[in-house]
């Protein structure tokens, strides 16, 4: 289980994140929806540790993030997919796939999670020798997010996975995300796709300029009226 307990953070004198309180069971799918700007993609940043909060916890599984560092929270099953992709251009699918498992613990079962997601994705079996800056924004994030499940994650860190990708092809990475979900794979999602992310969510958080303003089922809060107003154009 990840526990964020009041937490703030700040760039410099600009705080960003204020007291924010954020729980992702075994097994769920956990929402965190808002605005550009609203301190999503910085709260999954400080669980990655890949910045450092002021005050405030985080823990998983019992475990304070604070004494690690960020390939120490890989290790521990903790893998963050980030906003843009940013897969390595100059390297093929395999390529790109195999830098996924660089941590001891994934190389034993390297061969068989690039299978796992050559099922997953079909796409990037189809275009394993093709250099990953070559292929489409929607192929780029298939890599990603397959790159990510090389390191045989408990949770999954997903941000804006849907960020300038064809309907279509948004429709097919959330049917993704559920399919790794039914696999066994803890996953929080940040988004800025509302309707979608609560779709799927089990439960879900609303943050407004770094403040979390509401919080339930995804089911309930698209039913809400000031998620409708503020997010949906209802």
């Amino acid at each position: 289980m990840l526990a964020i307990d009041k937490l703030n953070f700040s760039y410099g004198d600009m705080q960003v994140l204020w007291d924010v309180d954020l729980t992702v069971n075994e097994g769920e799918i956990v929402t965190v929806v808002g605005a550009n700007g609203a301190g999503k993609s910085t709260t999954l940043k400080n669980v990655s540790r890949l910045v450092k909060w002021e005050s405030g916890s985080i823990t998983f599984n019992g475990t304070d993030l604070a004494r690690h560092e960020p390939h120490e929270v890989v290790e521990m099953g903790i893998v963050q997919v980030p906003e843009g992709r940013k897969i390595f251009p100059e390297m093929t699918v395999v390529e790109n796939l195999r830098m996924g498992s660089f941590i001891k613990s994934a190389r034993p079962d390297r061969d068989a999670n690039i299978d796992r997601v050559f099922q997953l994705f079909p796409r990037l079996k189809e275009r394993e020798k093709q250099l990953g800056g070559t292929m489409s924004g929607g192929e780029q994030q298939m890599l990603a997010i397959a790159r990510g499940l090389m390191a045989n994650p408990k949770l999954i860190l997903l941000d804006e996975p849907s960020l300038g990708l064809a309907p279509l092809l948004v429709k097919f990475i959330f049917d993704i995300i559920l399919e790794i979900n039914k696999q066994g794979v803890t996953v929080l999602l940040v988004e800025q796709n509302v309707y979608q992310s609560l779709r799927i969510a089990h439960r879900a958080y609303v943050l407004e300029t770094g403040r979390v303003v509401l919080t339930g089922k995804g089911e309930e809060l698209l039913n809400d009226e000031h998620v409708k107003k503020a997010f949906l154009g209802m």
